[in-house]
């Protein structure tokens, strides 16, 4: 059962939202807002929302609310609700790069890309046979460029800066007043939710897996769909004095 002592981090797409077909296709729960803002409140601030979208993404995903939040795998973050988003991650990716994977996009109709400040991605849920090709020709891509790295996840590939991750994000959380001193707790989803679950054990924190990742880590208590973590959401929400 969550505690009132805990800092909690939660990725967003395959965590809490079911993965759809294209990032902008995600439907959020409205009852999901509401459990967010109540647990938000119940943990005295210490709830954040970190994800490989950009902040600003986030903020149209769960409008009204402004969380705490880290973006683009940890190139951007809001230290405190409502906040302006800061930037960790000087340099934007370089122009090229986004023309480069702009033209994946002729392979096939299904792949989606996702351009970002400081990161970017390419979907191809809808061209799984796809992945390996567009795999290799990204890592081509950045071959020879300092600083970058490729990264697979669930029908995705993703460029970011190689020094920041979900897992620096929690460990710049963690420095705040209002994470310091508590239990750090991360759900996730992903191969790049294992960066945040290494930063939460290593401070004697909890990492809880969803779907996939929960059947692959047994030795971790988790959740088998996004569904259940939000059931657990709405019982934390309700525990804390929130609206159901």
């Amino acid at each position: 059962m969550p505690q009132a002592n805990w800092a909690l981090f939660l990725d967003i797409d395959g965590t809490l939202l079911d993965i759809a077909e294209a990032p902008d296709r995600v439907d959020v729960p409205a009852p999901l807002r509401r459990h967010l803002q109540a647990i938000e409140k119940h943990l005295d601030g210490a709830l954040a929302l970190v994800s490989g979208r950009t902040i600003a993404d986030i903020d149209r995903l769960f409008d009204p609310l402004r969380l705490a939040a880290s973006g683009q795998h940890g190139s951007e973050w809001r230290p405190v609700p409502g906040a302006a988003a800061q930037a960790i991650t000087e340099q934007p990716l370089p122009q090229g790069l986004h023309e480069a994977a702009a033209r994946l996009a002729n392979l096939h109709p299904g792949i989606v890309v996702e351009r970002k400040s400081h990161a970017l991605a390419v979907h191809y849920r809808n061209a799984q046979d796809l992945g390996p090709e567009i795999g290799s020709r990204l890592a081509q891509t950045i071959a020879g460029l300092q600083g970058l790295m490729l990264l697979p996840g669930k029908y995705v590939w993703e460029i970011k800066d190689a020094q920041q991750s979900k897992g620096t994000a929690v460990e710049r959380f963690l420095q705040q007043p209002a994470f310091a001193d508590r239990v750090a707790v991360f759900v996730g989803d992903d191969r790049t939710d294992e960066d945040g679950f290494r930063a939460v054990e290593a401070r004697g924190g909890i990492a809880l897996p969803v779907g996939a990742l929960a059947l692959r880590q047994p030795q971790r208590p988790g959740f088998a769909t996004p569904a259940r973590v939000r059931e657990w959401l709405a019982g934390f929400a309700m525990q804390g004095g929130g609206v159901a």
